[in-house]
């Protein structure tokens, strides 16, 4: 039976194609993930090995369809682990040669990096008015265009911003 999905599928047979994925998707995730592979990935793992699959099928002639398809899934784990890998050293790479805080200059004082912090805390709907208002120098007319609202929605964000940052730095000033 399988070899006859192969056969049609080989033809160009969609319905065959799709049948033998039906038979295999489980086999080809449960494997994938005894591999390893983190339940989040196992599904992108699979469309992969699938395409491998749909690509290279003219090519398959010889040894058990199954046997094929493991080694297709074997060879796409890896090369998902060897991108992953090679993911996270470029990623570690980034972050040595950038600090964190890039974009905060060194010479800041601690207020400043507070009111920034405080800054990111607020809903988007008040940060990004505050931001464009005060660090871009955009009047609230331009504010309005950019998010696609009417000035007064701007000033009152702004007045809101402003009354949160204001209530912020109070509970600071008690703390100290």
């Amino acid at each position: 039976m399988e070899e006859q999905l192969v056969l049609r599928a080989k033809q160009g047979d969609d319905e065959a194609f799709s049948q033998l994925i039906e038979q295999h998707l489980k086999t080809v995730e449960k494997f994938a993930y005894q591999l390893g592979v983190h339940h989040m990935h196992v599904e992108d793992v699979t469309q992969e090995v699938f395409i491998k699959v749909y690509r290279f099928l003219n090519k398959h002639n010889r040894g058990k369809f199954t046997t094929w398809l493991y080694s297709i899934t074997l060879n796409v784990v890896r090369d998902f682990y060897r991108s992953e890998q090679r993911q996270k050293r470029k990623t570690q790479a980034l972050k040595q040669m950038a600090p964190e805080s890039t974009y905060v200059e060194p010479f800041f004082d601690e207020e400043s990096k507070v009111l920034h912090d405080f800054i990111q805390s607020l809903d988007e709907k008040y940060k990004i008015p505050i931001i464009l208002h005060y660090f871009h120098d955009l009047p609230y007319q331009e504010i309005a265009e950019v998010l696609n609202v009417t000035e007064g929605a701007v000033k009152t964000r702004m007045l809101r911003a402003k009354k949160q940052l204001k209530g912020k730095f109070e509970k600071v000033g008690e703390q100290l």
